[in-house]
């Protein structure tokens, strides 16, 4: 690690570190916009994948307030879903993105993924033929407190993945921090099975935008960027990807 004040590099990856979570909501709204402006500039569309999770909250609500991207021009995807889940349920990732993104924005057009299908390898194969059907401009991430990115958990994670969606069983971790979050009420009411996509597809990304703010992520940060890069910690591969930064505030990068 070679630190210039708040900003500096792990192998490929970039990061940078803010006095607190609403200044980086704010600073990476604007890098984000700007981006995007760029990309529209030389482009007629772009593809965008969006995280949820509280992580993502302050970042979108700034990105939103600022306006001056044409969204008209956007169509947006997101990482990941439950199995069983109706778009309408309190922690659904559809709903979550419905009410906080796509009625603010109206994109060209938000694909999800169908949670409550009845077909659920059907569904992967669906939403892989969209993902594919267009570079991606942008994914927008967390870091999950055991390390995963999107739902690819240390038991499940690929850097290899032969496949760009997949089915996958939660890790107990994983589903705590749900619980944790005021997503569910308890573990047992958390689903045991998810979709996701997968980390190929995300590190194939044109630029990633990666969020990690607030005191429980501390130790998955330093885990991230300090320890070996392996599935341990799936979120450790960003540390290849030189179109990547981490944002993290003083709570979240306090171990380093």
């Amino acid at each position: 690690m070679v630190a210039t004040q708040n900003f500096f590099h792990v192998d490929d990856l970039s990061v940078q570190i803010y006095n607190s979570e609403a200044e980086m909501a704010i600073d990476v709204a604007q890098i984000v916009r700007k981006y995007l402006e760029d990309v529209l500039k030389k482009q007629d569309k772009a593809a965008v994948l969006l995280a949820t999770g509280n992580s993502q909250l302050k970042f979108l609500d700034a990105l939103i307030q600022l306006g001056g991207v044409d969204w008209s021009k956007i169509t947006l995807f997101h990482l990941d879903e439950y199995l069983g889940i109706t778009a309408d349920h309190p922690a659904s990732f559809r709903r979550y993105l419905r009410e906080r993104v796509e009625n603010k924005l109206n994109p060209q057009q938000f694909h999800y993924i169908e949670g409550d299908t009845l077909e659920p390898v059907a569904e992967c194969d669906r939403y892989t033929q969209l993902l594919q059907a267009q570079p991606i401009d942008l994914c927008c991430l967390g870091v999950g407190e055991n390390g995963h990115l999107a739902f690819n958990d240390p038991s499940v994670a690929n850097f290899q993945d032969p496949y760009s969606v997949k089915l996958v069983k939660l890790d107990l971790v994983n589903r705590q921090q749900q619980v944790n979050t005021g997503h569910f009420p308890n573990i047992d009411s958390v689903p045991q099975y998810a979709f996701t996509v997968t980390l190929p597809l995300i590190c194939s990304a044109n630029k990633i935008i990666c969020l990690a703010p607030a005191k429980r992520k501390a130790q998955v940060v330093k885990q991230m960027l300090q320890q070996t890069i392996s599935t341990d910690c799936p979120a450790s591969i960003l540390r290849h990807q030189s179109q990547a930064t981490l944002f993290l505030d003083t709570n979240s990068a306090s171990l380093l």
